[in-house]
């Protein structure tokens, strides 16, 4: 078999077991070659520079750095890398971070074999590909005002269960200042409470616990 005519792939994940399955699956496929694996983000980014795979299946929570982290490192480095998110993430927030950061797909792992072997092939040939379930998680709040960074700082701290004077303390601003970025939040969230908030920002990906 001529490996100078196969797709080149690199799986980044810290699951054995899912570098394991997609592995398997890649080299079932006349087309494709598996050639490297990284279990972090940092890993990823040394392994890319040795192997130039033509696509890289990145999972987005890695043990050190996220994976957008690991693409941004990587496209600056190889502007033509061609990156496709494997997560178990769906939230919209996630979703447009990563797509903005240059992803050239954004894959749920709940996909099907047949699903994953068709992005690989399209983003291979250049095309982005965006799935039908992920696509309207991206279109639910499209249009929608997103949280400041400021803001997201805030509710990563309620998230926390920080108080208000807490919250002030360690981001170095005003309770009053605190109390304006809390009303912005609840407006653009559309959320009733403090802890609706959190809900929604959890669900949508804008923080993580």
């Amino acid at each position: 078999m001529n490996t100078q005519t196969n797709i080149r792939v690199f799986c980044v994940d810290d699951h054995p077991i899912t570098r394991e399955g997609i592995g398997a699956v890649i080299r079932n496929e006349a087309d494709m070659l598996l050639v490297a694996e990284a279990s972090n983000g940092r890993e990823a980014i040394e392994a890319y520079r040795v192997h130039r795979p033509d696509v890289t299946l990145m999972d987005l929570k890695l043990p050190d750095i996220s994976g957008i982290d690991a693409m941004i490192a990587i496209r600056t480095e190889f502007a033509d890398a061609r990156v496709i998110i494997l997560t178990t993430f769906e939230g919209d927030a996630e979703i447009q971070r990563a797509l903005n950061a240059g992803a050239q797909g954004y894959l749920l792992k709940s996909l099907s074999r047949r699903q994953l072997l068709d992005v690989i092939r399209n983003v291979h040939c250049g095309r982005k590909q965006i799935p039908p379930d992920v696509a309207i998680h991206l279109a639910e709040h499209m249009g929608k005002e997103p949280l400041t960074k400021r803001e997201v700082d805030v509710l990563e701290k309620i998230a926390e269960g920080k108080r208000n004077s807490e919250i002030a303390t360690l981001l170095f601003i005003s309770e009053e200042t605190v109390k304006g970025h809390i009303k912005h939040i609840l407006g653009k969230l559309e959320a009733v409470d403090r802890t609706e908030a959190v809900a929604i920002g959890l669900r949508r990906g804008i923080i993580h616990l």
